[in-house]
């Protein structure tokens, strides 16, 4: 267990952070699947549109470095195939 003062600051520092990776990666699978299931119903517009919102997160969480930037280029482009597709 930390015993130093700036050791029990770094464990509530990362607990922090952690539970808010956690919410943040949420939300950008939520919407990943929000793409997914428009596609799948055929509805393009709503594809489309939700496939914006989808990349505005993936981008955010490339500036706030949850993801890498390789990592949410793979996401876009194939979700970006995903509604072309459909």
């Amino acid at each position: 267990m930390a015993n130093s003062p700036q050791a029990k600051k770094r464990i509530r520092q990362t607990q922090k952070a952690r539970l808010r990776n956690i919410m943040l990666k949420s939300r950008m699978r939520t919407a990943i699947k929000k793409v997914l299931s428009s596609c799948a119903e055929g509805k393009k517009e709503a594809a489309a549109e939700s496939f914006r919102v989808a990349q505005k997160l993936i981008d955010g969480m490339v500036t706030k470095g949850i993801l890498k930037k390789n990592t949410a280029s793979r996401y876009k482009s194939r979700l970006n195939a995903r509604v072309k597709a459909a």
